[in-house]
């Protein structure tokens, strides 16, 4: 019996480890989605004082559709503000013109079957 007994036992052990990995997870991945939350609040900040209401209110309907593309552009923006090398606020007019010149360097891709 009592090698059943430590068999229990080292199976409690593992279990118990294994709850308390499973915990620390947990708070990584709490700890991480707070950090994703703070810089995504302080980027939206930082574009708020770049753009119009007008251009914001664009950025966000072009981020329901191509949300990497605009993501790319909201990190553009504000680099490019901060270096001041745009004119701040940005009015919605300059933001499409930015948007026209970044969809004409978009390659097209054909596909054609044989």
């Amino acid at each position: 019996m009592s090698s059943s007994q430590d068999e229990l036992d080292r199976l409690k052990q593992r279990r118990m480890a294994e709850m308390r990995r499973r915990a620390a997870e947990g708070e990584d991945e709490q700890i991480a989605q707070a950090r994703k939350q703070q810089a995504e609040a302080q980027k939206d900040s930082l574009l708020r004082s770049i753009l119009s209401p007008e251009a914001r209110s664009r950025l966000q309907n072009l981020k329901m559709v191509r949300p990497e593309f605009c993501e790319q552009i909201e990190l553009q923006l504000i680099q490019l503000a901060q270096a001041q090398r745009l004119p701040i606020p940005l009015s919605d007019d300059d933001l499409k013109r930015i948007l026209v010149a970044l969809q004409n360097r978009k390659r097209d891709i054909k596909i054609t079957r044989i």
